[in-house]
């Protein structure tokens, strides 16, 4: 599919067809591919002409986010994010002289609301190429932000375990969350570089007469990366609780069984002795010894629960 974009004297002009373009002779335009035939992607190399080797990058994904020049044109790889599976989607955009033309594989959200938000303008002289990238990026970024938040409240709920999960399953998550944070890093900060390389480059002259807009995607980028990195410490912190709290749990349970173990020794010692299968053994013939045998066991296991109790052995 798709879909043309031109402006002439002050009229925006829509769903056009690329001859009839041609025929407007616009003052700029912007073409968008998504989930073209190859029919439509043959329109790259004949009616643009771009180069090759960036043709090559749209038909092969999934590419770096990059910057990459040409003769007549520049070339960029976005990143956007799928929210449900948070699963990289590459934006590719060649950008020249009064035209912006865009190809994406999967339906894309934010070029969707960047048209409904250039069909609805009050202002369309201010929309021109560069704009029109500049709202492509700035809705791009835009959406990672709830991404991340949403990922942030399931960590709190995590940390406050207001559900009274159990242990392993609340570390299952946790690992989860941080396996989603990587994956966020791992789009976030390339974008970040290439914004970095858009703001500084000498070959975009029309980011330069908007550069406060394009600072503040960056600025954006920045915000989304510091977000990433304090919820990754954050995990890490809930991570290591968890664990000293499991390992304080196991040495208590130690600990209540090590008391037992030491109570029963001179008990289990006493009875051993005098299990012993010995004709001529002291006390056996002793009218009360059974029941003094009992009183020293009984006085042993007694005193030494107490002794460990004021120890403060039995303290959480």
């Amino acid at each position: 599919m798709i879909y043309v974009t031109a402006y002439k004297h002050g009229q925006l002009h829509e769903d056009l067809s690329l001859e009839a373009m041609t025929q407007l002779s616009p003052e700029w335009y912007w073409v968008d591919f998504s989930a073209s035939s190859e029919d439509e992607l043959a329109y790259l190399y004949s009616y643009f002409d771009f180069h090759p080797l960036a043709i090559e990058d749209c038909l092969h994904d999934l590419q770096r986010p990059k910057l990459d020049y040409y003769e007549n044109h520049s070339f960029l790889v976005l990143h956007a994010i799928d929210a449900q599976t948070l699963a990289k989607q590459e934006i590719d955009v060649f950008l020249g002289d009064c035209f912006i033309v865009t190809y994406h594989q999967l339906e894309q959200p934010s070029l969707q609301h960047v048209k409904r938000t250039l069909h609805k303008s009050n202002e369309l002289h201010v929309w021109e190429e560069y704009y029109v990238l500049y709202q492509i990026l700035d809705k791009v970024v835009d959406n990672y932000f709830p991404i991340i938040y949403a990922i942030e409240d399931h960590i709190n709920e995590i940390e406050d375990n207001t559900k009274n999960l159990s242990m392993d399953r609340l570390l299952e998550q946790l690992f989860e969350r941080r396996s989603e944070l990587l994956t966020l890093r791992q789009t976030v900060h390339p974008m970040r570089d290439l914004l970095y390389r858009v703001l500084n480059t000498h070959h975009l002259q029309g980011v330069k007469t908007r550069k406060e807009y394009f600072t503040d995607i960056y600025d954006h980028l920045l915000k989304v990366a510091e977000n990433i990195a304090s919820n990754r410490e954050l995990t890490q912190d809930i991570r290591d609780s968890y664990l000293s709290l499991n390992a304080h749990e196991t040495n208590r349970t130690m600990q209540v069984l090590t008391i037992i173990s030491v109570i029963f020794m001179p008990l289990t010692f006493i009875v051993g002795v005098y299990g012993m299968n010995f004709t001529h053994m002291p006390e056996l013939d002793e009218r009360y010894a059974y029941l003094v045998v009992w009183m020293v066991m009984v006085t042993l296991a007694v005193g030494m629960y107490l002794w460990f109790k004021r120890k403060g052995w039995f303290d959480k």
